[in-house]
């Protein structure tokens, strides 16, 4: 696997970088003699087997999954730096996420960085990539714009930057993984692996941020005189590099161009939260897609296209497939799942946790967010104490305002007067009145992409309020002791010996006739 050479030539020439300044970018796209290259040298190497994590627990460690796979075809061909430097990054920039894949990374934001406020801080955005983070100087950077436009064009930063060349916009967007809460459905119903790993994310895949940039739409017409009339998708590729089934890509993905039309909907963006883009969100430019899944938001583009079709990248048609429920392994095909663009309508309960024992007076506060893309906002959010019987909506003023292209935080106190094992869900409503499924068998898909069924927990409930609760309550304080852990037994009696007998004299088990 650690072979420098191919048929005696260095691989770091075979497939060296061609840029100065442009560190762990390797274009593969202009080069197919090049790629084809590379298929044949993946050819001659064994790789680690995908491993196995929905059907057995999932290593308490962190990271949680290790991208060996991923890793070895980088190293296959030459690339190892390019692994070397993306962990580096992300120890610099995101050490404290739970690092479900270490490469290509994947880090999910824990709960008390989520719900900080309505804009997650850049060092606690989750982070979804598909290949190693490139280093690019952004002074010599430039943006290639090509195919079915009026007059192809390469732009640098520094011009893109210039307010007097191109308006900028700010925009305040939640950016989803369509693999958010996929725990969930691995839980219940197993699904597709996939050889770049499907990770198990909760409910941090998730975050909010102002990004600034040009629109796209702006720049087309001012740039490049605007599109030709068979033009009907935006093409964006990325300078990370790509596997898939043995062959060798740049990142590409597309959006129609009719997205690209509504104004500041596709963000050109160098920008995140008043600060400059880090790098492994994309620096030193990336495309914002407002209510699109993550994955269309490519980091690090460097050259876009105007196509009549979309991309055939295989992010775009083999990855992030929609399927019935009547799919899976045994007869998936690329062709009879839908692509998935807009996100839907999805909440989540983050407050208290799942499994939690909740002692209270009578009511039970419990936090979340709730979201919906393609510019429908979060209209109501409605909270069950009871599986999904009897809903509550949160107050308007314990939600975070309403934004076009971004989620809502809320809060709300239940009342609850039972005690032991119940179960919370959240829905949240949009403004064009859509709603989320109830169960996780109804949103199962072999991908498990997109779990936007209602959000469950269960809690422990230990209500105060009732008096044999707050004795027991009192007794475990006088002995410096708390009800957790739930399951570790008493050591001591439940009740005395005649208090016991007292009630069962008054109370006989048998009939007295």
């Amino acid at each position: 696997m650690s072979s420098t050479e191919y048929n005696g030539k260095p691989l770091n020439e075979i497939f060296g970088e061609e840029k100065g300044g442009w560190e762990g970018y390797i274009e593969w796209e202009k080069y197919p003699e090049k790629k084809a290259l590379a298929r044949e040298i993946l050819k001659t190497h064994q790789f680690t087997e995908i491993p196995e994590f929905q059907f057995v627990p999932l290593p308490d460690t962190n990271p949680v999954l290790i991208g060996h796979r991923w890793k070895e075809y980088h190293e296959a061909l030459g690339l190892k730096s390019i692994v070397d430097f993306s962990w580096k990054v992300v120890q610099e920039e995101k050490p404290d996420l739970i690092h479900l894949l270490d490469f290509p990374y994947n880090g999910e934001t824990r709960h008390e960085q989520l719900m900080q406020g309505k804009l997650t801080d850049n060092m606690f955005h989750f982070v979804r990539n598909h290949g190693g983070v490139p280093d690019i100087d952004e002074d010599i950077f430039e943006l290639e714009i090509g195919g079915l436009v009026n007059k192809p064009v390469k732009i640098s930063l520094r011009d893109l930057k210039d307010p007097s060349q191109y308006p900028q916009s700010e925009v305040t967007v939640t950016l989803q993984c369509s693999g958010t809460r996929r725990i969930e459905q691995i839980r219940e119903y197993p699904g597709d692996g996939d050889e770049l790993i499907n990770a198990p994310w909760g409910e941090g895949a998730i975050g909010t941020a102002v990004y600034r940039g040009v629109p796209l739409k702006k720049v087309l017409k001012k740039a490049c005189g605007g599109v030709l009339p068979e033009c009907q998708h935006l093409e964006f590729i990325g300078a990370d590099t790509y596997f898939k089934k043995g062959d060798v890509f740049n990142y590409a993905v597309s959006v129609p161009y009719r997205k690209v039309r509504a104004n500041e909907e596709v963000l050109l963006a160098w920008e995140m939260n008043g600060k400059p883009l880090p790098k492994i969100h994309g620096a030193p430019l990336r495309l914002v897609v407002t209510g699109y899944i993550g994955a269309r938001s490519c980091k690090w583009v460097y050259r876009i296209n105007a196509l009549a079709e979309p991309s055939m990248g295989p992010v775009q048609q083999q990855e992030y497939l929609y399927y019935t429920s009547q799919i899976g392994k045994q007869n998936a095909k690329y062709s009879n799942g839908f692509s998935i663009q807009q996100m839907p309508v999805s909440s989540a309960i983050i407050y208290p946790a799942d499994k939690s024992v909740v002692v209270h007076d009578g009511f039970i506060e419990l936090q979340g967010w709730g979201y919906s893309g393609g510019g429908n906002w979060v209209q109501r959010v409605e909270v069950s104490p009871d599986g999904g019987h009897v809903w509550y909506a949160v107050a308007e003023e314990d939600m975070t305002e309403k934004h076009y292209h971004a989620w809502r935080l809320w809060k709300i106190k239940l009342p609850v007067d039972a005690e032991g094992w119940l179960e919370f869900c959240v829905r949240t409503w949009d403004s064009s009145n859509n709603t989320e499924p109830t169960f996780v068998r109804s949103a199962w898909n072999w991908d498990l992409h997109v779990t936007s069924s209602c959000h469950r927990i269960k809690v422990y409930s230990v209500n105060r309020q009732r008096p044999e609760t707050a004795k027991r309550l009192e007794l475990f304080a006088s002995k410096n002791q708390g009800i957790e852990p739930l399951s570790r037994p008493f050591e001591y009696a439940l009740e005395g010996r005649e208090e016991y007998l007292a009630v069962r004299r008054k109370y006989p088990r048998e009939p007295l006739n």
